[in-house]
């Protein structure tokens, strides 16, 4: 029999089997990369004393009010139903639920439990190593990002560029200052772009993976964190040069393996970095009722 309990506060032990829990669905799936979620509610499923069962629920959603689940079961406790059990024990309104790799079972399970596909984020992939120069327009100049002087530009930035996404378009300062002290931050990867007066009208922030045995080769792989230009900057090429700047510095670094996140829908974007030599490599799906 399935026990499962909602908490918005996790106590040490809960914590701790959350995290060995997220390192045995890691070593099955390759995902997902934390060994935990913070904030939200958490749902812990526990079958004959043992944690068979996990989600988490952001409950502060995304850019448009949409709270957004995450879902998994053990792998040694798959086709047992306790994947449907735990869906229906999910908000049952405006709400979106991810899927990682786009898993088979996870799609008939959306489609049992009345979800449907309602977004695609696709992984692009490359072992390209040699990129020519980036080519910027007369009066813009690319340079890198100073912690305690260039967030707020940043973010301002960052909201025009993505007022459209779900997640991107929301970022704060706040938010931004608190991923400075992560491990992976490097300001000597985060370029910006500024016009003749100084003004900052694009960016691209990269990011560096340490090795997944499951994935590229066992080797740590170079991200195209993400590639922002302010609508009004938009045209002659500045995005494919910020994307080039921030793909020589990760070949600088020594890495063979990049990749980078995009919409589905995006043709432009993905026109782009197709011709970069970037292909599909993954898909996660987000599903709507």
């Amino acid at each position: 029999m399935l026990n499962a309990v909602w908490s918005e506060e996790l106590d040490a032990d809960s914590r701790r089997r959350v995290r060995e829990f997220l390192s045995a669905v890691r070593e099955a799936d390759g995902k997902p990369e934390a060994d935990g979620f913070s904030g939200g509610k958490h749902l812990l499923a526990s079958a004959d004393g043992e944690l068979v069962g996990y989600a988490f629920l952001d409950t502060e959603g995304d850019s448009f009010g949409r709270q957004v689940a995450e879902l998994f079961v053990h792998p040694a406790h798959r086709r047992k139903s306790f994947g449907a059990a735990m869906v229906r024990m999910l908000p049952s309104e405006n709400l979106r639920v991810w899927s990682h790799g786009d898993h088979p079972a996870a799609a008939r399970l959306a489609e049992r439990e009345g979800f449907s596909r309602a977004r695609e984020l696709l992984v692009l992939h490359t072992e390209t190593g040699s990129w020519p120069e980036p080519v910027l327009r007369e009066g813009v100049r690319l340079r890198t990002f100073e912690v305690g002087k260039d967030e707020q530009a940043f973010i301002d930035v960052n909201a025009r560029a993505f007022d459209w996404h779900p997640e991107q378009g929301s970022l704060t300062v706040e938010e931004l200052k608190a991923t400075e002290n992560d491990p992976w931050f490097d300001p000597a990867g985060f370029f910006l772009a500024e016009n003749a007066d100084g003004k900052v009208v694009g960016f691209h922030w990269t990011k560096v993976h340490p090795p997944n045995p499951k994935e590229f080769k066992g080797e740590p792989v170079g991200e195209v964190y993400v590639v922002g230009v302010d609508p009004g900057a938009q045209g002659g090429g500045l995005g494919k040069a910020l994307t080039l700047a921030g793909l020589r510095y990760l070949s600088e670094l020594g890495l063979r393996q990049f990749i980078l996140y995009v919409e589905g829908d995006n043709a432009p974007a993905l026109a782009v970095y197709e011709k970069l030599g970037f292909t599909r490599y993954q898909v996660d799906v987000q599903y709507a009722r």
